[in-house]
């Protein structure tokens, strides 16, 4: 009798297997596992950021200009810099009301989803 541990879609057996010749048949065995721990689900508060509402880059590319000088008091939607992705000038825009702190500076580039202002 020979014995092995097989693994069949996730479960894991101990398996007995019966050389030629011998007169017993195979036993299959399934071995109990350990059941993986669980993680508490903690779900993380939401609140405005300390540095205020970002704006985030839509797509990769460079800045290519300011529309509006940095700490100026714009409304959500006003167009506050030009992002040229693919050679196209993207108009990106303010995403809340408030005072613009640019994080990015002419010529930068950035990744999708790169910070590139925080409006308080």
């Amino acid at each position: 009798m020979r014995k092995f541990n097989v693994n069949v879609n996730g479960k894991s057996y101990y398996v007995e297997i019966e050389e030629a010749g011998e007169a017993s048949s195979p036993a299959v065995i399934p071995m109990t596992m350990p059941s993986a721990p669980t993680v508490a689900q903690v779900k993380p508060t939401v609140s405005a950021p300390a540095d205020g509402t970002p704006v985030v880059a839509p797509m990769p590319g460079q800045i290519l200009d300011f529309s509006v000088s940095n700490g100026a008091t714009v409304k959500k939607g006003d167009k506050i810099l030009i992002l040229e992705a693919m050679k196209m000038e993207n108009e990106i825009v303010a995403s809340a009301d408030g005072v613009v702190n640019f994080v990015v500076k002419k010529g930068d580039n950035v990744d999708s989803g790169a910070k590139l202002a925080y409006i308080k």
